[in-house]
């Protein structure tokens, strides 16, 4: 795998060297930028193109969450990892920022090694406990008939791939499972995100955990 470039977004400066010592453990990772606040996270990710954000959602002026989304607009191939405090975060607003990946400040430096690689393969990197608080928000507003509705209008092979990519696996492997393209697998995605009214990977795996397709 090629070097991976790696943004750092924090508002406070213990927490931004701690990252970049986490990600110097691994070489094939460069940190190639830190920034205090969301629209220095926005200059910075339109200058330097980083392929991986790591964004804390609480900072001055312009916080995470919108700072994720004008980037995830402007510059969709660039992946997120929210850095949160579930406890403190508005759950959905969380959700409709379009980011590849959700995880605790104070997960092992492991995980967020393992996110990233993650993020980067396509996959998302979801921390149990934040999927728990995802699930919970979702299912104290959702609708359950119009929940049925989306998924009853899957088709079969639709659901197969819905599951595989709420368990992590890539279009690569999605397709060498299902013995189909990886070109169709493409097609049933965007069929999928049509059907279920979701905008990114994140969210419809969280809609297919939620409907216990897979189990988290």
């Amino acid at each position: 795998m090629e070097e991976i470039r790696v943004l750092i977004a924090d508002d406070h400066p213990l927490v931004r060297e701690g990252l970049r010592h986490v990600l110097e453990l691994d070489p094939r990772l460069k940190v190639v930028g830190e920034v205090g606040d969301g629209q220095g996270a926005i200059n910075l990710a339109r200058t330097i193109r980083p392929d991986v954000i790591l964004m804390d959602l609480k900072m001055p002026g312009t916080g995470g969450i919108e700072a994720s989304r004008v980037i995830r607009r402007e510059l969709p191939e660039i992946r997120i990892i929210i850095l949160t405090v579930v406890e403190d975060e508005e759950i959905l607003e969380v959700i409709r920022t379009g980011a590849s990946g959700y995880l605790l400040k104070d997960v092992e430096p492991g995980e967020i090694l393992k996110a990233i690689y993650n993020v980067m393969e396509g996959k998302p990197a979801l921390h149990p406990v934040v999927t728990g608080r995802l699930l919970g928000e979702l299912n104290r507003l959702s609708t359950p008939a119009r929940a049925e509705d989306r998924i009853s209008a899957l088709t079969k092979r639709e659901k197969e791939v819905l599951a595989l990519i709420a368990s992590g696996e890539s279009n690569r492997n999605i397709a060498r499972k299902l013995f189909i393209s990886e070109k169709t697998v493409k097609n049933h995605i965007t069929s999928i995100f049509r059907k279920l009214k979701v905008e990114d990977r994140t969210q419809a795996a969280i809609y297919a955990i939620k409907k216990r397709m897979v189990e988290v």
